[in-house]
């Protein structure tokens, strides 16, 4: 390995650790030096074997990495992208994914992923909010997003990866030199733009700095059983163009040069899944649970796969004990469930090597993170008191607030405390417990939505006269919760089943697959407070009541 884990080796019991833990972060860092140029001692070794669909595998070492990646950094540089530009990428898990981002960040500029799933009318508001200058994307997604280039005056650029299409990106850097000195940048400095759903609004974009990556260290070194050891292969099924895959799969993993497997899954397949865990002898991986109660439908696993697991986090949404039990027993490994957000990231979790894993509990806050139970004024809790969680901004995992938001940063504090939004209590043994949402954020299939976005879409339909989107339990058990939305229409229009598929086509189109409404209910009216605003508590209720039980 070319890095020492942060975390000592010497039998130390968790508590202990979490006292003498102390952050070392230094005044200039750069993401994409420490988790690839840095790397020279394993220039041979593998960093990436990417598995294409017919199922061969391409490998790529640290040594190609690096060279491929200063190549793109002076093809951009050729672009005129400056430190601070924005470069957006649209892409799946692909190795051109890692090298765009990576390419960006030696150049000082502040790297945008973006899902694939994402429809024109989520592209856009990114796009347009970021002030992109260019885009890194496949054929799939290009014409899509230069259909969208009248209304994006920062755009200058669409630059896609596949070979068989002209002036693509291989052809753009074929002949550049595989030298590049890397920007000196802080590591305060912003290097990722990471968009966010809330509950009103449009979407906001995380600003994270280089030293988010150092943050992220401590909770992926736990949640992973004492990562990295010798023969380590780290996978996750999480896009790239999320936090869990990027920020607690990919770039942690390339830190300790640890080679990683790409696959890029369109429909998450378990059977799949297991396939590449065991042709890769996967040792580590962040799975969601959403994909793990896909799994359990495959029975006993270790039975009829050879897996090679030594430990396993979870997060996205709340696990639970059953499925926990089930993990545990039928993939032979350790489970640690962890808990954070893209604006702090990495906060709180678990070790089962290190501590009694409590079944349900999100764990205990890891070292150099302070998490507190806090009421209103921003006062500690007693154990057992239920309360919002607070993040104390003092950490390098800490952003740098909303891009371009700074009303919607301040609203985000109690004096030091990020309100995280998330509500619980602390037990008589330190371990945090989640009870729910104080706002409406929508937890479905590990992906956090904001029923605002949902809600200005489904609008757009010309029959919608109101809409609010709430989340439900998932009958099928699968996502957690699931999108519904409670419609009223205009007078002219009849409620239909036809009309409900209708709309639910435009969101999925518009938006996302994951974000369409899977339910519709259409109301007379929609209870309202007295200043207006939708009692969204009351729709949760209304769905709880109507169902059998």
């Amino acid at each position: 390995m070319n890095s020492s884990p942060l975390i000592p080796d010497e039998g130390l019991d968790y508590d202990t650790i979490y006292q003498r833990f102390a952050w070392s972060v230094p005044e200039r860092f750069n993401m994409a030096t420490a988790i690839c140029d840095r790397h020279t001692a394993i220039s041979d070794q593998t960093a990436l074997f990417y598995e294409h669909e017919n199922g061969e595998t391409a490998r790529y070492s640290f040594g190609e990495i690096r060279r491929l990646s200063n190549q793109l950094a002076h093809g951009l540089g050729t672009l005129s992208v400056e430190r601070g530009d924005r470069v957006a990428i649209v892409l799946p898990q692909r190795v051109e994914t890692a090298l765009a981002h990576l390419a960006a960040h030696k150049l000082g500029a502040i790297s945008v992923p973006l899902s694939i799933l994402f429809g024109p009318g989520a592209l856009e508001y990114r796009l347009k909010n970021s002030g992109a200058r260019v885009v890194i994307t496949d054929s799939s997604r290009k014409a899509d997003i230069e259909k969208l280039s009248d209304r994006l005056p920062h755009l200058e650029k669409v630059i896609c990866c596949d070979r068989e299409t002209d002036g693509n990106l291989w052809d753009m850097i074929a002949s550049l030199p595989g030298d590049f000195d890397c920007c000196n940048t802080a590591a305060d400095d912003p290097a990722i733009i990471i968009y966010t759903s809330g509950t009103t609004g449009p979407p906001k974009g995380a600003l994270i700095a280089h030293r988010g990556l150092i943050g992220n260290l401590t909770g992926f070194e736990l949640s992973q059983n004492l990562f990295p050891q010798a023969d380590d292969v780290f996978w996750t099924p999480a896009d790239w163009a999320w936090t869990g895959g990027l920020l607690d799969g990919l770039f942690p993993s390339w830190y300790y040069g640890v080679p990683v497997v790409g696959y890029e899954f369109r429909k998450f397949d378990a059977e799949k899944a297991c396939r590449i865990m065991e042709k890769y002898s996967v040792t580590n991986a962040f799975i969601p649970p959403t994909a793990l109660k896909m799994m359990r439908r495959l029975g006993q696993i270790r039975d009829r796969f050879d897996l090679s697991l030594r430990g396993v986090m979870s997060a996205g949404e709340a696990l639970g004990e059953e499925l926990f039990n089930w993990a545990t027993d039928a993939m032979g490994m350790e489970l640690n469930e962890m808990w954070g957000q893209s604006e702090h990231n990495y906060l709180v979790g678990n070790c089962a090597r290190l501590q009694q894993v409590k079944p349900g509990s999100m764990g205990k806050p890891y070292p150099g993170h302070r998490v507190e139970i806090i009421d209103a004024r921003g006062e500690r809790l007693p154990v057992g008191e239920l309360g919002e969680f607070g993040a104390h901004r003092d950490d390098p995992v800490h952003f740098l607030g909303y891009w371009q938001d700074p009303e919607a940063t301040r609203k985000k504090y109690i004096g030091d405390w990020f309100r995280t939004g998330d509500v619980g209590y602390r037990d008589e043994d330190g371990y945090l417990w989640f009870m729910g949402r104080d706002d409406d954020v929508i937890s479905s299939a590990g992906y956090r939505i904001g029923p605002g976005e949902i809600e200005d879409c489904i609008m757009q339909h010309p029959a919608v006269l109101q809409v609010a989107a709430v989340g439900v339990p998932d009958p099928e058990q699968l996502r957690g919760d699931i999108v519904k939305a409670f419609i009223v229409l205009k007078p002219e229009y009849d409620q239909s089943e036809v009309l409900a598929r209708e709309i639910q086509l435009s969101v999925k189109e518009k938006l996302a697959a994951y974000e369409y409404p899977r339910e519709i209910e259409f109301m007379d009216a929609l209870p309202m407070t007295t200043t207006g605003k939708v009692r969204r508590i009351e729709l949760r209720e209304r769905n709880a009541g109507s169902q059998p039980g």
